[in-house]
């Protein structure tokens, strides 16, 4: 059964409160979403794996610690995952983005994909798949099945804010992939909105609505 990690660090959780407020702005919520992204992502990646490696210092050679492999890849689920990737880049200016689209189907809720392009060598990376909201869990499950169709193996998801039914259903679908998340919340309406949530991620984070 894959892993929940639910973050605790205080400055992630201040900061949740902040973009949970109706009347956080636009320019202060995406700053906010970008920067909770940076700080669960120095999170999520305390596990990844090191190698030794020869280096000359100004003063003699020495062995420091290199991440082991290819690095990693991070893939926003549009439109509203966007916001997280400038955050993780922080942390990971080297990694590859990848998007994948997909929207909701108002009636069903079920996620339709609309667009696919990822790095030419994802299947050798580990890959951050990122979206704000994790609320029924469709369109997270639709792009882990995209991605593990081309051949990708280490995934991992991180939400900032999730309801239980879709970690139910990620757990249930992708039991081999890890989450992470900044804030469990206690559940979905009947829109399928989470609850207390922040409303709308995408509008909030691109002044839509």
């Amino acid at each position: 059964m894959s892993k929940v990690k639910v973050m605790d660090h205080p400055l992630i959780q201040h900061k949740i409160g902040i973009i949970r407020r109706k009347d956080t702005g636009t320019k202060d919520f995406r700053q906010m979403i970008s920067e909770i992204a940076m700080l669960m992502c120095y999170e999520a990646t305390r596990e990844m794996k090191l190698i030794d490696v020869e280096i000359e210092t100004p003063i003699i050679k020495t062995k420091v610690k290199q991440l082991k492999g290819k690095k990693l890849a991070v893939i926003p689920i549009l439109r509203a995952g966007l916001g997280m990737v400038d955050g993780m880049l922080q942390m990971i200016p080297a990694a590859k983005i990848g998007h994948i689209g997909l929207y909701r189907e108002p009636e069903t809720l079920e996620a339709v994909e609309y667009y696919c392009k990822l790095p030419e060598d994802s299947h050798e990376r580990e890959i951050f798949v990122v979206d704000p909201m994790l609320a029924t869990g469709n369109s997270a499950v639709a792009a882990i099945e995209l991605l593990k169709e081309k051949g990708v193996k280490k995934i991992h998801f991180m939400c900032i804010i999730a309801a239980p039914e879709g970690v139910e259903k990620m757990q249930k679908v992708h039991p081999d992939v890890d989450i992470y998340i900044g804030a469990l919340d206690e559940k979905l309406n009947d829109h399928g909105y989470i609850v207390p949530g922040l409303g709308d991620a995408g509008d909030r984070i691109f002044g839509t609505k």
